[in-house]
C-alpha cells in the first residue's frame, strides 16, 4: 500500500517509448483514455492534510485514497489504498452521500510498461506529456530513469492538480477542469507549468 514514484515532463514521449522497447520492456496496459475525479469536503479538509480521494475510470472503475506524501531524493512516497468498484456512477454518488463533492475533473491517455520490477507510465495530458515511474525504492526508480535518459534533477514533485493550478495562474485561465476540450488549441510551454523537460 506504499506508493513510491517520480514524475518527469518530457517533450518527446515517443522517444521515451522507443527506449523502453529497446530495453524490452513489457506492455502491461495498452494506451487508453482515463478520467479522474478528485473529491474533497467543502472546506478542502483532505487537501489541507495532504490527502487525496479519487475516483478513476479506465478499463475499470477504481477508488483511491492517498495519504500525505514525503519526498526522498526526488521520489514521492505515500500510502495508497486502491480497489476496483463495480459501478463508477454509484461510487460517485456514494462519496457525495458521505459529504464529499467533486473538486476536480482531469483526463489523460496512459500506456503502462513493466521493466526490472518497476512500472513506467506514459501519460498524455491536455497540457503536456509525462513519464511516471513507480518502483519499490528510490534506487530502482533512479536506475530506470537513467536507462531512459531522463534528467533526475528535472523530477517533478507536484501532482497533476498542482500543475493544472499553476498553469491556470500563469496563463490566467478560468477553466475548471483539466480536459482536452478545455485546453483545445492552447499552446502550453514548460515555463507555464513551472517544469523543466527531462529529455533535453
Amino acid at each position: 500500500m506504499l506508493e513510491i514514484e517520480v514524475k518527469f515532463y518530457v517533450e518527446n514521449l515517443k522517444a521515451a517509448e522507443a527506449r523502453l522497447q529497446a530495453l524490452r520492456a513489457r506492455v502491461i496496459q495498452p494506451r487508453q483514455h482515463e478520467t479522474n475525479i478528485r473529491f474533497d469536503t467543502k472546506r478542502m479538509s483532505l487537501r489541507k492534510q495532504g490527502q487525496v480521494l479519487r475516483l478513476r475510470q479506465d478499463d475499470k472503475a477504481r477508488l483511491t485514497f492517498k495519504g500525505p506524501s514525503e519526498r526522498d531524493s526526488n521520489v514521492l512516497k505515500r500510502v495508497e489504498i486502491e480497489f476496483v468498484v463495480e459501478d463508477h456512477k454509484k461510487a460517485g454518488l456514494f462519496l457525495e452521500a458521505l459529504g464529499y463533492e467533486q473538486v476536480l475533473f482531469y483526463e489523460k491517455f496512459r500506456k503502462t510498461y513493466a521493466l526490472d520490477g518497476t512500472h513506467i507510465m506514459l501519460d498524455e495530458l491536455p497540457f503536456g506529456k509525462f513519464v511516471e515511474i513507480e518502483g519499490h525504492s528510490p534506487h530502482s526508480i533512479r536506475r530506470i530513469a537513467d536507462k531512459l535518459g531522463l534528467n533526475w534533477d528535472s523530477a517533478i514533485a507536484a501532482s497533476y492538480q498542482a500543475l493544472f493550478e499553476h498553469v491556470c495562474k500563469t496563463r490566467k485561465l478560468t477553466i475548471q477542469d483539466l480536459s482536452f476540450r478545455n485546453f483545445g488549441k492552447l499552446k502550453i510551454k514548460p515555463d507555464d507549468l513551472g517544469v523543466i523537460p527531462a529529455d533535453r
